[in-house]
């Protein structure tokens, strides 16, 4: 293996941003796996991410078998195993990250031309045969689908990894609300750690340096020489041009991609992946949903094998016959069980999909009924509580739930708004609830959805009856006492459930937090993990701690949209 360190890239303002190549030693010319971003080529995922690191060696001793795992950063591909496989791994440090000078502004549009730079230099070395590959989680998927959107002509085809899109809907402001606990987290103990001239930052140990660079910046300069991106979020309560220009446009993603998804990643990446596969002009497109932790199946056998299957195809041009797979893979998820089946289909939502409404009685204690009410019914609540749930009766067969979902709620407010929080949950026969492990809370309850009633219009040419879609571009304040309906987006989710179990409905006005001892998922969590909403400017108490009602009857047909799929049907 020939490993190049710190190597220059130019880009079209004569900046030079700083790669690590590993490549194959053959005269051979070889395919690229390509990856950037802002946490640290030098980073070693086994000493920076150390808890998360063990914790994952713990759930799988033989993770990355063949690797001793060198050359491991977080959310990226292993050159040990990549290189013996005939790839050139190139890992990027973007635009004032790590190696690379510059002003650090994630996401935004220097950033991707920056990327879209990288790969046409990857493109034209001498080693390479011209075709680029995008790979990597989180960060380093989010941005394949904005770079893609400029088609650099060396792009071949790219696998996001449980990645959002759109930078409004999916992580800044979930059905308008403000959501910044994540941020608040995130940024300074992954991005501003790693920001170029932070002294003290971490050390390469591969290079035996700072892996921020030989600059050393005083705090005043850090913070000058990077973007306030939460507090961008904060000002921008609706969707505008800021946001669009870190956004995707779809008709111009064309590009062949693999599209892994989390069912359990509320508040961050699934949506983007499946919006991606729906929406994307990209004729060659695959859908693949999953369980577990964030970075876990990209690790696995099984997603090792699904990536290389993909990359060797359009990379590398072997005839495997990816091209004759159907295009949504879906790992089927039972409850207090890590085993899943797989099973593979034609399209998304599934073929033969069943519609189905549970409607909600607001009456007495709250159900959810196959039925709608006849009587007309009203539940008050206090918004800043944990709400009120419902729950169906006992499922009378064995029921799979795979799909995107929507709660249509008929609400009024004491106050000139109201934010909703909607948690679908499931219990046993003997009241044991369902959970998964999510993205961090390793007890994630089936499915989640959020909308502030002020931005509830609709864009009816984009929305779906399974899937509305907010324009949040005009604020629409509620007089108080008068009833509105709303649709709230409920994200995509996979559950099968054995007779005898129960469907919930959970609706707050605050994040969902369970009874119960709490959990360590960055910070105490009880099912929402760090994906939280309570900055108090965009949160204020006299206009979101109100009471909230919830209606329903005959000309109040509130009820939970679900996919039903049934057994008897064609999948492909």
């Amino acid at each position: 293996m020939i490993i190049e360190r710190d190597v220059p890239i130019k880009m079209d303002d004569g900046v030079i941003l700083r790669a690590d190549v590993y490549r194959p030693d053959t005269k051979a010319k070889v395919p690229i796996v390509m990856a950037g971003g802002p946490y640290g080529k030098g980073v070693k995922y086994q000493e920076h991410y150390k808890p998360l690191w063990e914790s994952l060696l713990k759930m799988h001793p033989d993770i990355l078998p063949g690797s001793e795992h060198r050359w491991l950063t977080w959310e990226t591909v292993d050159p040990e195993i990549w290189v013996p496989w005939g790839y050139a791994c190139v890992r990027l440090d973007s635009r004032g990250a790590g190696r690379s000078p510059g002003y650090l502004d994630i996401f935004s549009p220097r950033e991707t031309q920056d990327y879209a730079n990288a790969i046409e230099w990857a493109g034209e070395q001498s080693w390479s045969n011209g075709k680029v590959g995008l790979n990597g989680v989180s960060y380093y998927a989010i941005n394949q689908w904005q770079v893609a959107a400029l088609q650099p002509k060396h792009l071949s085809a790219m696998i996001p990894w449980e990645g959002a899109a759109d930078q409004y809907r999916d992580w800044a402001r979930h059905g308008g609300i403000l959501s910044n606990k994540f941020m608040e987290i995130w940024y300074p103990r992954q991005v501003e750690n790693v920001q170029h001239g932070n002294a003290k930052g971490p050390i390469d140990r591969w290079m035996g340096e700072s892996a921020t660079g030989p600059a050393k910046l005083s705090a005043r300069e850090l913070k000058e020489n990077r973007a306030d991106t939460l507090e961008n979020f904060r000002i921008r309560e609706m969707d505008d041009d800021w946001y669009e220009s870190r956004s995707p446009n779809w008709d111009n993603v064309k590009v062949p991609f693999l599209s892994p998804a989390s069912w359990a990643g509320f508040g961050l990446h699934p949506r983007g992946n499946f919006e991606a596969f729906t929406q994307a002009a990209s004729k060659e497109k695959w859908l693949e949903g999953h369980p577990g932790r964030h970075e876990e199946w990209f690790y696995l056998e099984y997603g090792m094998e699904l990536q290389k299957r993909f990359f060797d195809y359009y990379l590398k041009g072997e005839k495997n016959g990816w091209n004759k797979e159907p295009r949504v893979w879906v790992n089927l998820r039972r409850p207090f069980t890590d085993d899943v089946e797989l099973r593979k289909e034609s399209e998304w939502p599934l073929k033969g999909t069943k519609w189905t409404k549970l409607f909600l009685d607001a009456g007495g204690k709250g159900k959810l009924d196959w039925k709608a009410p006849k009587v007309k019914r009203a539940k008050e609540f206090r918004a800043l509580t944990r709400g009120v749930t419902w729950r169906s009766p006992p499922l009378e067969r064995e029921t799979e739930i795979t799909g995107p979902m929507v709660a249509k709620l008929y609400v009024s407010s004491s106050t000139e708004d109201c934010d909703l929080f909607i948690t679908m949950q499931a219990f046993s026969d003997k009241g044991r609830e369902v959970h998964f492990q999510g993205t961090v809370d390793p007890k994630t309850p089936l499915a989640q959805g959020w909308l502030r009633v002020s931005h509830r219009k609709l864009d009816e040419e984009k929305s779906e009856p399974w899937r509305p879609y907010h324009t949040h571009d005009d604020k629409q304040m509620i007089i108080p006492g008068e009833i509105y309906e709303v649709d709230v987006e409920i994200w995509p989710q996979c559950v099968v459930l054995p007779k005898g179990f129960q469907i919930a409905l959970n609706i707050a006005g605050q994040d969902f937090d369970r009874p119960g001892p709490a959990v360590d998922a960055y910070v105490p969590s009880r099912g929402s993990g760090v994906f939280l909403h309570d900055h108090p400017t965009d949160r204020p108490k006299e206009i979101f701690g109100g009471k909230t009602t919830l209606h329903s009857g005959p000309k109040h047909q509130a009820h939970l949209l679900l996919p039903i799929i049934p057994k008897n049907r064609k999948s492909i």
